[in-house]
């Protein structure tokens, strides 16, 4: 299929977030509509990027699940579960969070009529030249590179005034209500987990939230074709995110993200209604390594296709991250990052490919 056949063409009016761009290519979902059999060269990975079995670690290894209505009534054992989750696993669900179940089922519905449209109802929304706001595929940034199995729509969701709907569906019944909903409660519940990690990290509840001057939040639908060799591709290549925290709207029934432990690939088995939480990068560095953002990716299936939708929580483009003097201790615990603009930051993450944790090592002190 020619890339062009999902480019959508058009000039946008304006110069979109100034982050980076992702060349256009084709549509997975698409491709394996026209044939569900072939995996096409670009989309097979090199051997040592491949899911192998061997690598998964035995069923021994699982994230861990905190009670969210315990930790946010301040509930010491959920306190002390959550950071050690921060600390040793960099990833845990929560349960029990409030967030009731028509939110979540409306905005699943949400994004499945939106990949249920026809490709050229869905070009109307796609990404711009320098925007990576829209639908279409990211971290795209040379004609070389081994694609994903993964179609995505990526939309600025608060504050409301930076939302784009000319990259919306709007035209689907109930999407941007559903949407608006759902950022609002996970809007909740990103501030009551920040509140609880600055305790942690020796300060006042607010803080960490403040830090972010006017904190933005940003949605990735993701959507995982089924494929008929999941073995020799990827659907995200291993990564950590950009972010301070994301919040993840997993499939229920089927496995797809993996995060690494221990050099090991584990699997993180959906628990119904519950919300994957994970530390970014940002987070790492104001903690100055305590709490790390750890490398995930996401596999494919055979039996059929896969959805799941990231809130990212991040900092204004203007904010300074590096450590935070209270997580510094010059004898045992010494300045470990350079400080510098989020926004230098995230273009420096989204100007390259996804590479482990490539983009956490170029903020360490060493890498100058």
């Amino acid at each position: 299929m020619d890339p062009e056949e999902v480019d959508n063409g058009s000039v946008q009016e304006d110069e979109g977030l100034g982050w980076g761009k992702s060349l256009p290519v084709p549509s997975v979902q698409e491709m394996v509509r026209k044939d569900s059999q072939s995996v096409p060269e670009r989309y097979i990975q090199e051997h040592n990027n491949r899911p192998l079995d061997s690598e998964f670690s035995p069923d021994l290894f699982e994230i861990p699940i905190i009670n969210f209505s315990l930790l946010a009534n301040g509930d010491e054992e959920e306190q002390r579960k959550l950071d050690i989750s921060c600390k040793e696993w960099g990833f845990f669900q929560i349960t029990d969070h409030g967030v009731t179940e028509k939110v979540l089922h409306d905005m699943k519905a949400a994004e499945a009529a939106f990949f249920e449209l026809p490709l050229e109802e869905k070009k109307k929304y796609a990404m711009g030249e320098n925007d990576l706001q829209g639908y279409g595929q990211g971290y795209v940034v040379s004609e070389q590179q081994k694609l994903e199995w993964c179609d995505l729509i990526f939309l600025m969701t608060l504050p409301p005034k930076i939302r784009k709907f000319k990259h919306w569906p709007v035209s689907i019944p109930g999407f941007k209500e559903a949407v608006e909903t759902y950022s609002t409660e996970m809007q909740k519940v990103a501030d009551e987990l920040l509140a609880n990690i600055s305790l942690l990290m020796g300060m006042e509840r607010e803080d960490l939230k403040s830090l972010h001057g006017e904190m933005k939040q940003a949605m990735r639908m993701n959507y995982y074709p089924l494929c008929s060799r999941p073995e020799l591709v990827l659907g995200i290549s291993p990564h950590s995110d950009a972010s301070t925290i994301t919040l993840l709207l997993q499939d229920d029934e089927l496995t797809g993200l993996q995060i690494r432990h221990k050099q090991k690939w584990v699997p993180v088995k959906p628990i119904p209604n519950a919300i994957v939480v994970n530390i970014g990068d940002t987070l790492e560095v104001w903690s100055n390594g305590v709490y790390k953002s750890i490398e995930h990716r996401a596999v494919t299936n055979e039996k059929r296709s896969r959805m799941s939708i990231a809130t990212f929580f991040i900092p204004g483009d203007e904010v300074d991250i590096g450590p935070l003097e209270s997580m510094v201790d010059d004898k045992h615990h010494p300045r470990m990052y350079k400080k510098i603009k989020y926004l230098d930051f995230l273009r420096h993450s989204l100007g390259g490919k996804l590479d482990g944790k490539a983009h956490t090592e170029f903020l360490k002190l060493h890498a100058e």
